[in-house]
């Protein structure tokens, strides 16, 4: 029986899907999260790549030397972003994660498209936190919209694009059509 279901696409992919995210979700909320090894690392990659893109694009930054802002960027006389944990991409790289592996494939293009995936997710992420520093420099009123929905459908996108690739390039399930007609 459990075979005939692991033979099936679709429920290998719900049921590994949905225990490798339980996995992580109880492993990240009962010890990662609270150690913020993860997490710290993360933010403070985003906050480096972001600040390096603004500098590059010639904007001056605020600096700041204290532990409590170290998380903050923003343009000089305005009010910047502070990145959290929660905005960090984390969800996705787990999200992202979990369905290259509940997903067939072979794990020769796993090996090498995870981390790429994850590459794109977190410069894609520092891009976003680029973006909502100059959102906030040009009209603060923006930045709640655009951080809410504008850059949520675009990272959702691209992660759903990932996703696509996997299963139409990598993936030894094929997608065919059926002639209706």
């Amino acid at each position: 029986m459990i075979k005939r279901l692991f033979e099936n696409p679709f429920a290998r992919f719900l049921i590994l899907s949905t225990a490798f995210y339980l996995v992580w979700h109880f492993t990240y909320e009962f010890y990662l999260r609270e150690n913020t090894i993860i997490d710290e690392a993360v933010i403070d990659s985003l906050v480096s790549i972001s600040q390096g893109i603004l500098h590059f694009l010639g904007y001056e930054l605020t600096t700041y030397h204290d532990v409590v802002w170290k998380n903050h960027i923003g343009i000089i006389g305005t009010n910047g972003v502070t990145v959290g944990a929660s905005c960090d991409g984390i969800v996705l790289f787990a999200l992202f994660i979990v369905f290259v592996l509940s997903f067939p494939g072979p794990w020769k293009h796993r090996l090498w498209f995870i981390p790429s995936g994850l590459l794109v997710i977190h410069l894609l992420n520092a891009l976003r936190v680029s973006a909502l520093v100059l959102i906030v420099y040009w009209n603060e009123a923006w930045l709640s919209f655009n951080h809410d929905y504008t850059f949520t459908i675009i990272v959702y996108s691209v992660v759903f694009a990932l996703w696509w690739v996997w299963i139409s390039k990598f993936s030894n399930i094929s997608i065919q059509k059926k002639n209706t007609g």
